[in-house]
């Protein structure tokens, strides 16, 4: 038995599909922009925004919204949207007993904190969850997966395991989240944020971007002979380094690495790219090349998606996950947007070009706030 991927969907500010997306992180093209006061923040700032006014398009065009007049905020719409989008891709069927809904998100509908008006109950990602499981009429309860920045591969690997053990067939994975004056101030507070365009694990680094998109996966059980994607392993690790530092010696991305490599009988020299976190702070990209080179993978292409949509929170482990997919179909290791001179003391190979490939494995890596840690890996061996 192995686990398929058989649907997808993607919306962010360079489109509202996979295809649109790829073509535009092929092109060099980024949805990062520079707000002087955005909010009425006190700072300028460098984050990609879905439109409103194309959101409202899209939601008008997939979605009854009649049924549902009370989902409202731009957090419940983006979420809702790509799991109908990756849903009637797939062709399943949405109401069965046999499948499972799964919502990735960092922050919910958090901006709701501030509004006396609002159901504090709204607030919670799981509260969206169950709207999205009622919206299909499913009647299980949907799984919610909160934890930091590794919250949509964290969502990919409890899907994983929840087909891996026939609890369910099918499995919606969906990540997604919004920015708000509390989440932009929040990471300016950490100064973790940087009023120039973010450049992963490049000397000029000066910190990250923030960005907004939603993205779903449709994962479902399969026999060996079927083609397409298919996720191999999953590991989460956590260090338990510090609330919001990373461990200086990359412990938990280095476990878990380590661990998928050998759960999917992997090797560096199988792998296309890893596809890593790159924040382009600090810290965290100097954590990630020490654990690629303690895993013995530093042979291995790296890139990374920030410099095109920013920090995107619980959408960036399906969001990167999916570009990575669509762009080793082509043959080609995207460009890491922004990088430019090697900032990290353990040496990596990135590319600020893209760069031909004939693999067709890779290994997703994030890490997260509370020493949280994640990494997969995933083949498609019917890439010529």
């Amino acid at each position: 038995m192995i686990v398929k991927k058989i649907g997808d969907s993607v919306m962010t500010p360079l489109g509202f599909s996979l295809e649109e997306n790829f073509q535009a992180v092929m092109g060099g093209r980024s949805a990062l922009r520079r707000y002087d006061s955005l909010w009425n923040l006190p700072f300028p700032c460098f984050v990609s925004l879905i439109p409103d006014a194309a959101l409202e398009t899209e939601w008008k065009q997939e979605v009854n919204a009649a049924d549902f007049p009370f989902l409202t905020t731009k957090f419940e719409k983006i979420a809702l949207i790509s799991a109908v989008k990756a849903v009637k891709q797939s062709g399943i069927d949405p109401k069965s007993e046999r499948l499972v809904f799964i919502l990735s998100s960092t922050k919910g509908n958090v901006e709701l904190l501030g509004d006396e008006n609002s159901d504090m109950e709204r607030v919670t990602p799981a509260h969206t969850a169950q709207l999205i499981a009622d919206y299909f009429g499913n009647p299980n309860t949907p799984i919610t997966v909160s934890n930091a920045c590794i919250s949509g591969l964290c969502a990919q690997i409890e899907a994983f395991r929840c087909l891996q053990s026939g609890q369910y067939d099918t499995a919606v994975v969906i990540g997604a989240d919004v920015l708000s004056p509390f989440i932009v101030a929040g990471f300016q507070s950490l100064k973790a944020l940087s009023d120039e365009q973010c450049r992963p694990f490049s000397a000029n680094r000066k910190g990250l971007n923030l960005g907004e998109a939603a993205a779903a996966v449709v994962y479902t059980v399969a026999d060996d002979s079927a083609d397409g994607w298919r996720m191999l392993a999953g590991a989460v690790r956590n260090d338990a380094n510090h609330i919001s530092g990373p461990s200086r010696t990359g412990e938990g991305s280095y476990r878990a690495l380590c661990s998928v490599l050998s759960d999917s009988s992997l090797t560096a020299n199988d792998l296309a790219c890893l596809n890593v976190h790159g924040t382009s702070t600090m810290y965290n990209d100097e954590m990630e090349s020490i654990a690629i080179n303690r895993a013995g993978l530093n042979a291995v292409p790296v890139n990374a998606m920030k410099g095109y949509y920013g920090h995107t929170l619980g959408a960036a482990g399906i969001l990167e996950t999916l570009l990575t997919m669509r762009a080793l179909e082509e043959g080609k290791v995207p460009a890491t947007r922004g990088f430019d001179e090697l900032g990290v003391t353990n040496p990596v190979l990135v590319s600020s070009e893209s760069i031909d490939t004939q693999k067709h494995a890779f290994v997703k890596l994030l890490s997260g706030f509370g020493g949280c840690n994640a990494a997969s890996a995933f083949t498609n061996p019917n890439l010529k």
